[in-house]
């Protein structure tokens, strides 16, 4: 399938980000999965890197591929985080959190020297917004705090939002590595993206919402011939 070898050409092309010696952060996602792969390769060939994951996924497909990890405590820095985005603007700035890994992707890819993004076309938008904006709350007083971002999506200029708790198919609650809820936020358009982030930090109970801002460096899009690099 085309959008498969745009995920693979992208990946590839952020392999050559990587160097000896390094420390990487692994993101978590349908991409990010082809970059693990790729890399295990050069591991295998001879490569000398250590990593650390962003999510349990992550985690269970570096260790079955023989990718080096190490405890988050025993990082002194993060070379290189590469990772995947849900949606993606002229401004780098992104939306994460699909597959609920957004707490420690951000976390690493906060702390990393640089954190390449890598995607297919179809994640590159003019606007941030029309993929549900995911929003990590804490179960206690969940409800609350989903009011709380209901109010600060409509303070933000966003127009009728929906906040809704994310469940898997049979109704039960999604729950994150960390132990929390998942609020996707349908917001159809986001004005202003950094204005909603600094307002969706500031409510109580809000673990952390799925805006990237200022972060990402350089965009890797994939195509079907091989990739484009943009830097920030």
């Amino acid at each position: 399938m085309a959008n498969e070898l745009e995920k693979q050409n992208a990946a590839a092309a952020a392999m050559e980000f990587v160097e000896d010696g390094m420390t990487i952060g692994l993101g978590t996602g349908s991409t990010a999965k082809y970059f693990v792969q790729m890399l295990a390769e050069e591991i295998a060939d001879g490569l000398v890197v250590r990593c650390i994951e962003t999510s349990e996924q992550t985690r269970r497909l570096a260790e079955s591929l023989g990718v080096p990890l190490i405890p988050s405590e025993q990082i002194e820095r993060i070379h290189l985080t590469v990772d995947g985005a849900d949606e993606v603007d002229e401004h780098g700035f992104l939306i994460k959190g699909g597959g609920a890994a957004l707490l420690r992707e951000k976390i690493i890819a906060n702390a990393s020297d640089h954190m390449v993004v890598i995607a297919d076309p179809s994640k590159q938008v003019e606007r941030l917004g029309k993929f549900p904006l995911p929003v990590e709350v804490t179960p206690f007083g969940y409800t609350i705090t989903a009011k709380k971002v209901y109010d600060a999506l409509c303070s933000s200029g966003i127009d009728r939002p929906r906040v809704e708790l994310r469940a898997q198919p049979g109704g039960r609650l999604v729950m994150t590595d960390g132990g929390n809820y998942i609020l996707d936020c349908h917001c159809q358009r986001i004005p202003d993206a950094e204005s909603l982030a600094a307002r969706l930090s500031g409510v109580p109970g809000v673990v952390e919402h799925g805006l990237f801002i200022g972060i990402a460096r350089t965009v890797i899009i994939g195509n079907e011939a091989g990739a484009t690099v943009f830097e920030f």
